[in-house]
């Protein structure tokens, strides 16, 4: 049998990052605990690309056009989608998450979905905080995780 948990190492993965400007402040805090993870992880800052857009809307197309350069390994989508008091919320992270999934699973290329989904913007900054949640750290795991996967393992 072929063990397929491997080490975490980052050494000459390339990362590209989506960060999306609406919910800047948890966007930022995010984007804080996925570079330090990346380079905990060996992931060097040349190996790393990064792009704003508007919000997560847009994340999905940035992240084919990442994946459509062939120059990543896998690509981090972070930011923040907080219910209001319309169904926007709904439209914004469904479309969001389901345009993600898409792109990763018709290119190969592993995109992952670090849009944080909160009923409040307390909820956002706790998860985003690199002191408690640090979700950004996570998602820098599952890229490497992901992209070690595709590289080595099949």
């Amino acid at each position: 049998m072929k063990e397929l948990n491997l080490p975490l190492d980052g050494t000459g993965i390339q990362i590209g990052i989506v960060a999306c400007r609406f919910n800047d402040a948890i966007t930022n805090q995010l984007l804080e605990g996925t570079f330090a993870r990346l380079e905990k992880l060996g992931v060097s800052d040349d190996n790393i690309d990064l792009v704003w857009v508007a919000g997560a809307f847009e994340a999905p197309l940035a992240a084919k056009f990442f994946v459509d350069s062939k120059k990543v390994d896998a690509v981090i989508c972070l930011g923040a989608v907080i219910r209001g008091e319309t169904p926007h919320f709904d439209y914004v992270a469904g479309e969001a998450s389901a345009g993600i999934m898409r792109v990763s699973l018709d290119t190969g290329i592993p995109v992952i979905f670090g849009i944080l989904t909160t009923e409040d913007y307390a909820q956002a900054l706790e998860r985003a905080a690199v002191e408690s949640g640090d979700k950004g750290g996570d998602c820098a795991e599952a890229a490497i995780e992901m992209a070690q996967i595709a590289r080595d393992s099949f």
